[in-house]
């Protein structure tokens, strides 16, 4: 085994399309997500703190003794839910997407810095951002936030890391047609007046596949961006 390689929320959408596409033969894949996808599986809950802590012993455990060629973590992990205005959200639910989408990146990505530290082999993080990172769409703020979030921390870590250290960027994949779509369309106006342009986008053919992503995502390793870089799929 020459590669590492671990994706966050592999078990749907993205994330599967992702773990289907690793472009090294001989890599050993480990979705970490609730579910489980066909790829071997670390169960953890990104939206609860206390699994972030068994997250990042799992890092070090498997890198310990590791002599590979690269290790890749994909974050990919995030969700949608609640769709609606902040004031009006249940609670409970607004919670764990503030978990999930603002606090998960930084703590898992922080993680995996520290168990790659020693290791002198390819080390690449990548986080899964989203065009929401720069607009404010009425109804998101929490996905919003959260991948506003990300993209910042990616930018500063980035700046952080030696010549020799781990590659850190964020790329935004486009408007993807997954679980995530669906769920957004199914959503009234009131609670996202701009539903009706995912309904468009739906109507006229124009959301990439989860596979397209995923190959243009895993392209992105050999490309020689500058570390702390975020980049959007859709202008490439």
């Amino acid at each position: 085994m020459s590669t590492l390689v671990w994706i966050s929320g592999a078990s749907a959408g993205i994330g599967a399309a992702l773990a289907a596409a690793v472009p090294f033969p001989d890599a050993r894949v480990i979705d970490i997500s609730r579910r489980g996808g066909t790829t071997e599986h670390f169960e953890a809950d990104l939206a609860d703190p206390a699994d972030w802590s068994r997250v990042a012993a799992h890092f070090t455990d498997a890198l310990s003794t590791y002599d590979g060629e690269r290790v890749v973590f994909i974050h990919n992990a995030g969700t949608i839910t609640p769709i609606g205005p902040a004031a009006g959200a249940d609670p409970d639910a607004y919670n764990r997407a503030v978990l999930l989408n603002s606090a998960a990146p930084q703590v898992l990505g922080a993680a995996f810095l520290r168990a790659t530290a020693q290791l002198t082999c390819e080390r690449h993080l990548i986080m899964l951002s989203s065009g929401a990172a720069k607009t404010a769409y009425s109804g998101w703020s929490s996905y919003n936030a959260g991948k506003a979030a990300v993209e910042h921390w990616v930018r500063t870590v980035g700046q952080e890391q030696p010549a020799d250290g781990c590659r850190i960027i964020a790329v935004a994949p486009g408007v993807v047609d997954t679980a995530m779509q669906s769920e957004i369309r199914a959503t009234d106006e009131t609670d996202f007046p701009s539903v009706a342009r995912f309904h468009d986008l739906k109507r006229t053919g124009t959301l990439s596949t989860p596979e397209s992503a995923a190959t243009g995502i895993w392209s992105l390793l050999t490309e020689d961006l500058p570390n702390g870089t975020c980049t959007d799929l859709r202008n490439r």
